[in-house]
């Protein structure tokens, strides 16, 4: 199975005057304004960090829901933050870092099936797979 999925960005001026915008092919995000200020100077407004940071959170919390089905248990709830670190490195800027954070409540299991099946989702979930940064996670199993 091989499943594409799109989007796209304008961008018009320079790099600290520009404006640019963000769009998915689903249309959750059209024209969706970005810029340098957003990006680097904490200006309201989005950024391509914090869409990864989404994306990231979204796919961990998918694949751990698939490797529970597969121990036969189900979340009541699960609920995953990401944050995204760029940093300024040699010969430029770098994302470094992505730390997750995750409070689950899934009846049936104990502390260590948890652990393990988290860390199997954090290490098999395709964004992590694609990002050369530091993944860190935080679980906490609730009762």
């Amino acid at each position: 199975m091989k499943i594409d999925r799109k989007g796209s960005a304008v961008w018009q001026g320079g790099l600290k005057d520009g404006k640019g915008a963000i769009t998915t092919e689903s249309g959750a995000l059209s024209a969706h304004p970005y810029g340098f200020a957003s990006r680097f100077e904490g200006v309201k407004g989005t950024n391509p960090e914090e869409l990864i940071a989404a994306a990231h959170a979204g796919c961990f919390t998918m694949a751990l829901s698939l490797i529970l089905g597969e121990a036969k248990l189900t979340a009541e709830k699960m609920e995953t933050s990401a944050k995204v670190t760029l940093e300024q490195v040699e010969g430029g800027f770098a994302i470094t870092a992505v730390h997750l954070t995750l409070t689950a409540r899934i009846p049936g299991t104990d502390q260590a099936t948890f652990e393990k099946l988290t860390g199997m989702a954090k290490a098999g979930c395709p964004v992590s797979k694609l990002l050369k940064a530091d993944i860190t996670l935080d679980a906490t199993l609730e009762a």
